[in-house]
């Protein structure tokens, strides 16, 4: 794996950013942000599939104390303390669903390791200087984003290319975070599925390029939704990409009913699993 020299802290320094990118050789097409962890990871590969020269910038993911102290900001210490109970419970569950997700992965041939072959480069953030800078320097066509915090105007407006995001969920009616999951909750499976949109400055408000519904199996729960969405939005996002680089992109907008979720406190979790079927 290639990585920048980096400082104590982990992060690229910004003066090595000009020789990363004469290392690199010619100017790169295709750059994608991310976070750390096996999804990721399985982005990173199937684009380096198709794209030999894609070069991934990756930030730390979130601790848990900052997606706490976040919460607690946006919904009060109630809905946080019953949101990091729901998580530990569905940790649980995730825990009996290592097999499925391997079934997952089989399926579609998803690595969850980051191939050795990947120029990876780390950062503190995707909203750092850092970041602005390599993407300044690298003059992508065209930025992939998946996992990441939410990125900042700085950082979307510092190239001309376009930021395309892979969502989870159907756009706009499912924004946010586990939007298979209250799909399912609602009974509504016809919106159940993915989206690849343009990033906006909103939470996944941007204008959507591809769509696709998705069919899970009664064996799947909260943690093995995003592996089965993974494996059908993979092709979609590499139709976008296509479609950047021969000048064919056609944003759309979608309408549908407009609502933000959020994880489920630990006393939704149960009731929907209990009553619903749905975990």
């Amino acid at each position: 794996m290639r990585e920048f020299q980096i400082n104590k802290l982990g992060v690229a320094k910004n003066v090595d950013v000009e020789k990363a990118t004469e290392d690199l050789g010619d100017p790169q097409k295709i750059v994608l942000l991310t976070a750390e962890g096996p999804l990721a990871a399985i982005v990173a590969n199937y684009l380096a599939s198709k794209y030999p020269d894609l070069v991934v910038i990756r930030e730390p993911a979130e601790t848990k104390s900052q997606i706490i102290k976040r919460r607690l900001r946006l919904l009060g210490p109630v809905r946080t303390i019953g949101q990091v109970a729901g998580s530990l419970a569905a940790r649980i569950v995730g825990k009996l669903s290592d097999s499925r997700i391997s079934e997952i992965c089989g399926t579609h041939g998803l690595d969850r390791s980051v191939a050795s072959s990947i120029s990876v480069f780390p950062v503190g953030s995707v909203n750092s200087e850092d970041t602005r800078g390599m993407l300044v320097a690298l003059q992508p066509s065209v930025v992939l984003v998946y996992g990441t915090r939410i990125i900042g105007r700085r950082t979307l407006h510092s190239i001309p290319a376009p930021f395309i995001n892979y969502h989870a969920g159907i756009n706009p009616k499912y924004r946010g975070q586990h939007p298979a999951y209250w799909a399912l909750v609602s009974n509504d499976l016809e919106h159940a599925g993915i989206t690849v949109h343009v990033i906006d400055e909103g939470v996944d408000t941007g204008a959507v390029l591809y769509q696709a519904n998705v069919r899970f199996t009664k064996t799947d729960n909260i943690t093995t939704y995003p592996y089965v969405q993974l494996g059908v939005a993979l092709p979609f996002l590499v139709q976008a990409i296509d479609d950047v680089l021969a000048g064919r992109m056609r944003p759309r907008a979608v309408d549908l009913p407009n609502r933000l979720w959020f994880p489920p406190t630990i006393w939704q979790y149960l009731w929907n699993g209990i009553f619903k079927r749905v975990w």
